[in-house]
């Protein structure tokens, strides 16, 4: 049954992907000419001009979302040089779409009396994305506007593949142990695994997080520290080990320059007003109050977190002067010190099979759905797993994990969808499909993969997002699970199910020792729980800091001053510690560079505000009261982008949205905001 429904991913042939999308694109093109043929002498209904619409669109979305999905996970030469091909085919449908005056009149025309609210909906979204496509521009213009979108594409596809080239591009060979002195097993084991890959003896490290993250936590080779925090901080530009192979310098540039002729082409004064035109929050000002609040309020406590790890560096371990390839280290050192708890001797209570079990024993309990793993689907590589959700015996779901680091898989981690769910002309459901991607480090020769307790709540984050495509009751794509949900309100139920990574009732339903099963033991619980809002305000202005930067290079004009300069005017008022100007972040920062996060990173703290209070609500009446949990599902999850978040957040919670409850849970001061 399921083979009938899952992509079959043996299938996908490189070679002819161009001419595919060529075909799928021309055909679309030729059925909606003959859609607005027949409008011409009638007025448009729901079925016989979005219904039709939502179909086309159904079948690009599902031949594109694999090759899409394979760039990010299985990337090559040959797919790289086809998937280039194809992104200025896309992006000139879809401005070709977007700037069609006929189907916008046609839209417009839609009789609204008769449409639902999901209907209504998305035909406001629908000439809303008409506009900001330059539809209403004249002809010298709007040929202007689609040469920006072509160019932006390229641009943007082009930092992507910098960020990951110049990440593969770095490896350093290490045949001396005592280099090695204080990293753990895990990490040693995927050095040695990685060197002896390629008939290499000793280690191999890289720049990838499981490679990277453990040298800057746990090396006391000081210089090593060092080494690898200069690579991977200067990734992708002018300079470091592979200076000028991969600048991502100059992209930075002409993407802000060219976001800004776009915003100034639909008349906004910047990208960042053309940023809010689709999102919850109204006004550039009131995006930059929000995150200066925010920042004042943690700054204080971030400051004095710094200077009591500079006073513990300098007393226990001999560091009069704390450089920031010290951070890291210092801050492991110290947590053993202050709650006799690290991050690495959790991973025995956290291996991977485990916190399956447990997360979706959490699910199970707040929302009545069940995972069973489907054995013989088809799929990408041997270490993805699938899972069908059920409902009251029913799937009413699919989900692929793809949670293990390896070569030519992007970094990072990230849900997107596979397939929508909609209600087909026959009255049957198209069942939604996620893909859920991690990049934890895979399993040692003998022993599961193990994972840290910032690992597991990444994945508790991802699954939250899955959640929300997964769980949605929407018929309409338009507005099914994330589609049409503003930017800055997409990480709410992201950030709303890490909540119980830290609840002991639900930490017991998730741990247990790899070699022994028990559970986490109590004084370790206490000690984790203990230790969470451990540098709670350095994290936070660490990422206000990259909110701030982003807000404020997508609302300067780009001729003003360089993306670096405001990198380090924003340092300098911001962070807690300095880095050095060497430092340059922006050219790997690919979530707004290569991603949907330009002028919108401040959402990860707008949605946290949102995800904050609304788990106020489940600590009040229970953290797995059913009837709570149902209400989230109804209100939130349920609904998509069919209604404004902020009316759906105040039919879920009874009120406004507080911030108070975000600073709270982060371990600030309310009173200090």
């Amino acid at each position: 049954m399921h083979q009938n429904i899952l992509p079959d991913f043996s299938t996908l042939d490189v070679s002819n992907l161009v001419e595919e999308l060529t075909t799928i694109l021309d055909g679309n093109r030729l059925k909606i000419a003959e859609l607005l043929e027949q409008h011409e002498s009638l007025i448009p209904g729901w079925d016989s001009l979005a219904r039709p619409m939502e179909d086309m669109n159904d079948v690009l979305e599902q031949f594109w979302s694999p090759v899409s999905h394979f760039h990010a996970v299985a990337d090559n030469d040959s797919l790289r040089k086809v998937y280039e091909q194809c992104i200025p085919l896309l992006t000139a449908y879809a401005t070709e779409m977007g700037q069609n005056e006929k189907l916008c009149a046609a839209w417009k025309n839609l009789p609204l009396d008769n449409l639902d609210q999901q209907q209504q909906m998305t035909v406001s979204q629908t000439l809303r994305d008409f506009h900001l496509s330059g539809v209403d521009l004249p002809g010298q213009d709007r040929q202007a506007f689609a040469q920006l979108r072509q160019q932006l594409a390229a641009l943007t596809t082009q930092f992507a593949n910098h960020v990951l080239d110049a990440t593969q591009a770095f490896n350093l060979h290490i045949t001396d142990s005592e280099e090695l002195a204080g990293l753990p097993d895990s990490a040693l084991a995927l050095y040695r695994d990685r060197a002896q890959a390629k008939n290499l003896p000793g280690w191999l490290i890289g720049l990838d997080i499981p490679a990277y993250l453990p040298v800057m936590q746990y090396a006391d080779n000081r210089a090593l520290r060092e080494k690898l925090y200069y690579a991977y901080t200067t990734r992708a530009s002018e300079i470091g080990p592979n200076g000028g192979e991969f600048d991502n310098g100059s992209l930075i540039s002409e993407i802000l320059m060219l976001r800004q002729q776009l915003a100034a082409l639909l008349g906004f004064n910047h990208y960042a007003e053309l940023s809010l035109a689709s999102k919850m929050a109204e006004t550039p000002e009131q995006v930059l109050k929000f995150l200066t609040r925010l920042a004042e309020s943690a700054r204080p406590q971030a400051l004095q977190e710094y200077a009591a790890l500079k006073e513990f560096a300098a007393k226990e371990l001999s560091l009069d002067e704390i450089a920031v390839w010290d951070v890291a280290y210092a801050t492991e050192k110290m947590r053993l010190a202050c709650f006799a708890i690290s991050q690495e001797e959790l991973r025995a209570y956290f291996p991977l099979d485990k916190v399956l079990d447990g997360l979706f024993a959490i699910i199970q309990r707040l929302f009545a759905v069940t995972f069973v793993e489907i054995n013989n689907a088809s799929r990408w590589h041997n270490d993805v797993r699938v899972f069908a959700l059920q409902k009251n015996g029913h799937v009413i779901a699919y989900t692929y994990l793809d949670l293990y680091s390896r070569a030519n898989k992007r970094g990072g981690a990230w849900m997107s969808d596979a397939r929508i769910r909609r209600r087909l002309k026959d009255d049957e459901i198209q069942l939604p499909i996620a893909f859920l991607v991690c990049n934890f480090t895979p399993p040692e020769s003998g022993k599961p993969a193990l994972l840290t307790h910032d690992e597991v709540t990444t994945l508790f984050h991802e699954c939250g997002h899955g959640l929300h495509h997964m769980l949605t009751q929407m018929d309409v794509a338009a507005v099914s699970g994330i589609n049409g949900v503003p930017w800055d309100a997409v990480e709410l139920p992201s950030q709303f199910l890490e909540n119980w990574c830290w609840e002991p009732e639900a930490i017991a339903l998730f741990s247990g020792h790899y070699q022994t099963a028990e559970s986490l033991p109590e004084s370790m619980l206490d000690k984790m729980l203990a230790a969470k809002h451990f540098q709670s305000a350095m994290q936070m202005l660490r990422q206000l800091e990259f909110a701030i930067f982003d807000w404020k290079i997508h609302s300067t004009s780009p001729k003003d001053c360089s993306a670096q300069d405001i990198l380090e005017e924003v340092r300098a008022s911001v962070a807690a510690y300095p880095v050095p100007s060497w430092n340059r972040f922006a050219n790997s920062f690919s979530h707004i560079f290569a991603g949907g996060y330009a002028a919108g990173y401040y959402s990860y703290k707008w949605a946290e505000v949102l995800s904050a209070d609304a788990f106020s609500r489940f600590e009040e009446e229970g953290v797995f009261n059913s009837v709570t949990g149902q209400a989230f599902l109804d209100t939130i999850l349920a609904r998509g982008g069919s209604v404004e978040p902020t009316e759906l957040f105040r039919q879920f919670r009874g009120r406004e949205p507080d911030v108070s409850a975000l600073l709270r849970h982060s371990g600030i001061a309310v009173e200090s905001a």
